[in-house]
């Protein structure tokens, strides 16, 4: 039976290895910027499933999980600039190879919005590396927008 819930320790394998799935997408792309390793550690992400303010769902096919979606509460008080605001930061999205195809990451992502809405959140925001071109036209086909762009220059 398929369903998405919050991440707790027993998905740590699973995990790890779906940031490896990404780890590799980066790395290939900019091995300049990216080593080959995960984003977190074991003991990470037991303290991030933990946290509230960084809550993780996973989709669960049946005890194998499939994808996950990292998420970070942001709130915006009483800055000269910007106005008071809640959002909700994805982090990560990632399906698992194998499974693309299925939607995982579009309910994963509304799941996402849910819980965004639910805890009186204005938007979802996330950053997607311009060397990722199927997760940009992902994110794009789920109704996502540019609100900023980051750019560099190599010396």
């Amino acid at each position: 039976m398929e369903r998405i819930r919050r991440a707790v320790d027993g998905d740590i394998p699973a995990v790890l290895g779906l940031l490896e799935q990404v780890n590799k997408i980066h790395h290939d792309g900019r091995p300049d910027i990216f080593n080959l390793a995960t984003k977190y550690s074991a003991e990470e992400l037991s303290a991030i499933f933990a946290d509230e303010s960084s809550p993780v769902f996973v989709f669960d096919d049946g005890g194998t999980v499939l994808g996950y979606v990292f998420c970070v509460v942001k709130e915006t008080k009483g800055d000269r600039l910007l106005a008071d605001m809640k959002s909700l930061y994805i982090d990560d999205l990632c399906v698992d190879s194998s499974a693309r195809g299925r939607h995982i990451g579009q309910k994963l992502y509304e799941c996402a919005c849910s819980f965004a809405k639910d805890i009186g959140c204005y938007n979802v925001t996330l950053n997607v590396w311009a060397l990722n071109g199927s997760a940009r036209a992902f994110y794009e086909k789920i109704g996502m927008k540019v609100q900023k762009i980051g750019m560099e220059t190599i010396l």
